[in-house]
């Protein structure tokens, strides 16, 4: 099989890339910069709003991970728009590209994130759920809506919403590495807020799955048993064997990071994997605990 992705350099996309390579699989990376493309890869262009599509014919699916990181940086307006500009223009350009091809993919896994469904409390979310109303959820929804050229040229469309991805280097470990290693880790706010958390070796398996399954549309990925930001913090401190209770207030958070660091640490999503489920993906790490040991194993 031959498979296109973009965001290969990224934590999934490289996590992807090695799980096909290794089973026999010939991956293509699209990158934006000629000067590291290897042999086979694709350079695309945001800007110029141009893709070397030579590559891409043929190709059996197209995983599109790719944008710009939502919490590397304070919300600025200008961080906004390229936050929205990097999902929905590389989408638009991509989608249309497949469209466009004489040999074009059966399918295109492009991606999404569970911010569609914006802050929710304690409400169970399936991909029926309806749509949040703040700036993450907008961006998902026209990310998710940016992929249209694909869908109406016949190639089967899914949409991952993907959760918090546990996996050392991730955005998760890398945030609260230090408080915990420093013993003063502790749950913030209330810690009564969802967190919807993934495993990377699930995730990677959720994907391919995709890829092997006729889902189409929004799928969840998720782990299967939803934690809150409290029981996260349990599961943390069980797992570094460090103390876990001095509670950081959200107004810390806003004063070091802005709207991201409140919006990011404070949401509740309560995300369930129902279509992943119902169409018999199976989870080797169904639980947070599980999550946090395989990913954490090296410290322990």
């Amino acid at each position: 099989m031959r498979v296109a992705i973009t965001g290969a350099t990224g934590l999934i996309g490289q996590a992807l890339t090695t799980s096909l390579r290794t089973d026999g699989h010939t991956v293509h990376r699209v990158v934006r910069e000629a000067s590291v493309a290897a042999p086979g890869d694709v350079v695309w262009n945001l800007d110029a709003r141009t893709i070397d599509s030579g590559t891409l014919e043929g190709v059996d699916a197209v995983v599109h991970l790719a944008g710009e990181p939502i919490g590397s940086a304070r919300w600025t307006d200008d961080t906004k728009r390229r936050i929205r500009a990097s999902r929905v223009v590389g989408t638009e350009l991509l989608a249309a590209t497949l469209a466009g091809l004489d040999a074009p993919p059966s399918v295109l896994v492009s991606g999404s994130a569970v911010g569609v469904y914006g802050d929710r409390g304690d409400e169970q979310l399936t991909e029926d759920a309806a749509p949040g109303d703040d700036f993450l959820a907008e961006v998902c929804l026209a990310w998710e809506a940016a992929a249209d050229p694909a869908r109406e040229a016949g190639i089967r469309v899914v949409h991952p919403r993907t959760g918090v991805v546990i996996a050392e280097g991730g955005p998760l470990i890398d945030k609260i590495d230090l408080p915990f290693r420093l013993g003063v880790g502790g749950r913030v706010g209330s810690g009564r807020q969802y967190v919807p958390w993934i495993s990377l070796v699930d995730e990677v398996r959720a994907l391919r799955f995709l890829i092997d399954t006729e889902l189409s549309g929004p799928v969840n990925l998720t782990g299967p048993a939803p934690a809150t930001n409290l029981e996260l913090t349990k599961a943390l401190g069980e797992v570094l064997r460090r103390p876990t209770v001095l509670p950081i207030p959200i107004f810390a958070i806003r004063a070091l990071y802005g709207e991201m660091g409140a919006t990011l640490a404070a949401v509740s999503q309560r995300v369930l994997p129902e279509r992943l489920l119902s169409a018999g993906f199976s989870f080797e790490h169904p639980t947070l605990l599980d999550a946090l040991r395989e990913a954490l194993a090296s410290r322990r």
